[in-house]
């Protein structure tokens, strides 16, 4: 999955943004009364909102070996 395919309101968030967003859905998904429908649209968007946060690693760590 390339950072083309994250949504645009995925890629805004920070990474705090991201991370409570994803702590939002963890709790969602651990409920037992989760419909299967319901958790497949989160799981997806788990999914794409760990992507940015990889995404913005990658660059703040290229940037960090830049100016060494």
């Amino acid at each position: 999955m390339k950072i083309e395919n994250i949504p645009a309101d995925i890629k805004s968030k920070s990474l705090k943004e991201a991370r409570e967003e994803i702590d939002e859905i963890l709790s969602k998904l651990e409920n037992q009364n989760t419909k299967l429908d319901e958790s497949l649209v989160d799981y997806h968007r788990l999914i794409l909102l760990n992507k940015h946060i990889e995404e913005l690693f990658k660059k703040k760590f290229k940037e960090i070996s830049e100016k060494k």
